[in-house]
């Protein structure tokens, strides 16, 4: 790990450690790209030093925010991630997305919660003897409560559903769809929307244009979670009578798909994640992410 370029760190600059797996190999991404372009856009207004996720504990106490990017599925170094997680609430360290997320971050249970309060979810269950209450479908979707990157995901035929263990698992309906949907924010506002127009091709991403409805459906579920600073990309698919779903809430280290999205939107989204990273080191708006945060 070093600081970019060899040179000392300014006292006037806030110290940002960037957790990412830049060897992943992603299935449709790159994210050893993504992650390189944005954390030399940061330099320009922090120091900034790379880690690799399962050294984020031995680094955190030396820097005032830990930004967790493409680190990956955290079931692949679970006990790193759960003992980072613990240690970061308990010493307040300021983490980029704050650990305060009810989605993705702490296991996909937030599909059920949801879809119980009425929110547009598909539908959901997670016990044997809840069957009955989702709809006819020619497959279902069985994902473990704790996965992620489509690790463990299963699609059963119904005659099958009651071989199923239900042990951490949440069965969903196979949803017929024209195309999935992503949503991204910065803290709570808008960035910018991405689609993949072929159902077989989810990561073939072009740019999209949301309607009204569109964000709003997307931002009610920015608002129901707890997060103020961090990325969330909302994941929704367009059903054929043209309604939206949630498919996931993706606030632990959604990748972003940069390499799709247009300059002066990325520059827009650039000078965002920067402000946000600013605010929650303590720097007032005012003084701008060169200034010195504030202590405590």
């Amino acid at each position: 790990m070093a600081y970019h370029d060899g040179e000392s760190v300014s006292p006037h600059r806030i110290r940002v450690l960037y957790v990412t797996d830049l060897t992943y190999q992603a299935r449709g991404r790159r994210y050893g790209d993504e992650d390189v372009f944005l954390s030399d856009r940061l330099r320009s207004d922090f120091d900034v030093a790379l880690c690799h996720p399962q050294d984020a504990l031995v680094f955190m106490n030396s820097f005032d925010v830990v930004v967790v990017r493409n680190s990956g599925p955290v079931i692949h170094y679970q006990g790193h991630h759960d003992e980072f997680r613990s240690r970061a609430l308990q010493a307040g360290t300021r983490v980029f997305n704050e650990l305060t997320g009810k989605a993705d971050m702490i296991g996909k249970q937030y599909l059920l919660d949801l879809y119980r309060a009425g929110y547009p979810v598909i539908p959901t269950v997670e016990r044997l003897q809840d069957l009955d209450q989702l709809p006819l479908a020619d497959q279902y979707v069985a994902k473990p409560k704790y996965g992620a990157d489509s690790v463990g995901l299963q699609f059963v035929e119904r005659d099958q559903l009651r071989e199923l263990s239900f042990e951490d698992l949440l069965v969903q309906p196979r949803v017929d769809f024209d195309y999935e949907v992503s949503f991204y924010f910065v803290d709570r506002t808008f960035e910018y929307a991405l689609y993949a127009p072929h159902a077989d091709q989810r990561w073939v991403l072009e740019p999209y244009e949301p309607t009204e409805a569109d964000l709003s459906f997307a931002q009610q579920f920015i608002d129901w979670n707890d997060i103020e600073h961090g990325i969330q990309r909302v994941d929704a698919c367009r059903t054929r009578d043209g309604g939206l779903f949630l498919v996931e809430l993706e606030d632990l280290n959604p990748y972003l798909s940069l390499d799709r999205v247009a300059p002066p939107v990325l520059d827009v989204f650039v000078r965002d994640v920067t402000s946000s990273i600013a605010a929650l080191a303590g720097v007032s708006p005012a003084s701008g992410p060169g200034s010195r945060p504030r202590s405590g």
